[in-house]
């Protein structure tokens, strides 16, 4: 078990070598980028600020200027020379800044990691709450009309895209549209300090609900449909066959023998 623990562990690093690499190689031929995206921010600004600003579009001053963008983010450097400082820079745990906001990566991971981390445990716990009990039920229950409709609804929910589904939710029950039940961003609501301890869990479920409804239903079908086929396999199986000739009850045979190797 060791022996395989270590091997997986040393797998990760030509794996994430090799994602480092190919992506690195494909961002090289996508049109643009950081520096193309900067010039024309500064096309927009001059544009809105009229021609008493100091920026001149002419196409001398462009160039001189994405060459001096170039070299101030290093784009002036080769390829393999980028790459190999890229790869110093993430074992040195270096991210560097972002071209879209001009922040520090990890100050923006640090305000992002919350939100993430909780819609990420929710969606877990609710996937795993709903996947598994329906799962045993579809298995127990294996060619009724029960199983083949919450297969359909299973099926048509991992098939509709996350953000199609998003988009139904906040039109439907965010947007005014029709409903505006929930809010349309946020964790919390802006007094969120001010409520009591109660009124704080609801308001930050309340604002978790639609994010949780589209991540959980794209995301139990595999669960739910894993749980049936494991349980159905372990109820074929010989030792069922003879605890049900003991004559123990069905639900003996379910929860004392095949839960356990089920699960």
């Amino acid at each position: 078990m060791l022996t395989y623990l270590l091997k997986r562990i040393l797998l990760m690093v030509p794996t994430l070598f090799g994602a480092l690499a190919i992506t690195f190689v494909v961002i090289q031929f996508v049109p643009g980028g950081p520096v193309e995206q900067l010039m024309a921010e500064a096309r927009a600004s001059q544009r809105g600020g009229g021609e008493g600003g100091g920026y001149r579009a002419g196409r001398d001053n462009d160039a001189k200027q994405i060459a001096e963008l170039k070299k101030l983010y290093g784009f002036d450097k080769p390829a393999h020379v980028r790459f190999v400082e890229m790869v110093g820079n993430f074992l040195r745990f270096d991210l560097g800044r972002s071209f879209l906001q001009n922040k520090d990566v990890w100050q923006l991971i640090k305000e992002k990691l919350p939100v993430s981390i909780s819609l990420g445990l929710w969606t877990f716990f609710f996937t795993y709450l709903i996947s598994i009990p329906l799962g045993v039920i579809k298995a127990v229950r294996e060619g009724s009309r029960f199983d083949a409709f919450t297969s359909l609804i299973v099926l048509i929910g991992y098939a509709i895209p996350g953000f199609v589904l998003g988009l139904f939710l906040i039109v439907l029950f965010a947007g005014g549209t029709f409903w505006e039940l929930f809010p349309l961003r946020g964790l919390t609501s802006d007094n969120w300090a001010e409520l009591s301890w109660t009124a704080r869990i609801t308001d930050y479920f309340w604002h978790l609900t639609l994010p949780l409804i589209c991540m959980v239903i794209g995301s139990f079908a595999i669960v739910t449909m894993l749980t049936k086929n494991t349980f159905v396999e372990e109820m074929r199986k010989q030792y069922v066959l003879v605890a049900r000739a003991k004559g123990l009850s069905q639900k003996r045979v379910l929860y004392k023998h095949i839960f356990r190797n089920a699960l």
